[in-house]
């Protein structure tokens, strides 16, 4: 697992010499427990590492820029990368997000068919025009690429998806919301009955976003999965990975087999927030406080392992520790 996600950010470094980096919490998190963290960028080349937000901006002499981003170029994340360019003196822009191509085109109402066509990544190229405006010279340098930077490899054998960290089951509220934009003959009795197409148009791009995210891991490894569903997300989920035009193309060509488990955690919230101090990473987690932007890492004061003190509880002379880097 480690090494497809440094192989995925290994497209990243080779873009970040001499550029600013902007990027967004859920990257971060990745980047942090699969190649170090802002260190890694910097070792590329990168001239600094800012957050991915409209009160940040480049110098006067740093002429690129690099934007890495979990989400859809769309809405919010387009707003903060225009107000980012046009406060700086970008020449050359490259956007990797982590949404396929495919899935900006269903977010754009273009048929999914427009690219395997020769229509090209045409959302991608729309998008380096839009970049080249702000910049304020059609003839400066942008690129816009995918990369499927949705792991953080937490061990060998776990793995999480910061990006998906608010994809929630489906619950009865959810059941009535969905009801109430139906005709009264055609509302769902039970959660059960719910499909993709009777979702919201955001969670649909979410769930469609995350299995192609697991569809580029699956090829990685050249696995053909055989999918098995608890729950009525999960069904939904498993459902479109079935599906998946680009999954099942992989299918007919891959070496290995897998089977996949997808759970809602809601069946199971017994187990999901009891804390029973069977082990200690168990104690770590729930008793230290979070990481700064993160949802899967913990502080660690480091400065009672030092001759620093200081009696004044704002002032943070070391910088925390953190299980993604115990050395």
């Amino acid at each position: 697992m480690s090494f497809f996600c440094q192989q995925v950010w290994e497209q990243v470094f080779a873009k970040v010499k001499r550029a600013v980096v902007f990027m967004d919490a859920a990257c971060a998190e990745s980047l942090h427990w699969a190649c170090g963290g802002a260190e890694r960028l910097l070792q590329a080349g990168a001239l600094n590492v800012k957050e991915f937000s409209s009160f940040e901006s480049g110098g006067p002499e740093q002429p690129k820029a690099v934007f890495v981003v979990s989400t859809l170029l769309k809405g919010r994340t387009v707003d903060i990368i225009r107000d980012i360019v046009s406060l700086s003196n970008f020449q050359y822009c490259v956007v990797f997000t982590a949404v396929s191509h495919a899935v900006h085109l269903q977010a754009h109402n273009a048929p999914s068919s427009a690219e395997a066509e020769g229509g090209g990544q045409v959302v991608f190229e729309q998008f380096e025009e839009k970049l080249c405006q702000w910049m304020g010279n059609m003839n400066y340098t942008a690129e816009v690429q995918h990369a499927a930077l949705f792991l953080a490899p937490i061990s060998p054998h776990l793995f999480v998806t910061p990006a998906f960290s608010l994809l929630f089951p489906l619950m009865n509220l959810d059941l009535a919301q969905i009801n109430s934009a139906r005709p009264e003959k055609k509302k769902f009795a039970t959660l059960t009955d719910v499909d993709f197409s009777s979702l919201s148009l955001e969670l649909q791009l979410e769930i469609r976003s995350l299995v192609s995210s697991l569809n580029n891991l699956f090829e990685y490894i050249s696995v053909r999965e055989e999918c098995f569903a608890v729950g009525t997300l999960s069904r939904i989920i498993a459902g479109d990975l079935a599906n998946y035009t680009q999954a099942k193309m992989r299918r007919k060509t891959a070496q290995h087999k897998a089977s996949v488990i997808f759970v809602d955690r809601t069946l199971d919230l017994t187990g999901a927030v009891g804390h029973h101090g069977d082990n200690l990473a168990e104690k770590i987690i729930s008793l230290l406080p979070k990481l700064p932007g993160h949802m899967n890492d913990v502080m660690v004061n480091m400065v009672e392992l030092t001759s620093l003190q200081t009696d004044d509880a704002s002032c943070s002379i070391i910088a925390p520790g953190c299980l993604a880097q115990p050395k």
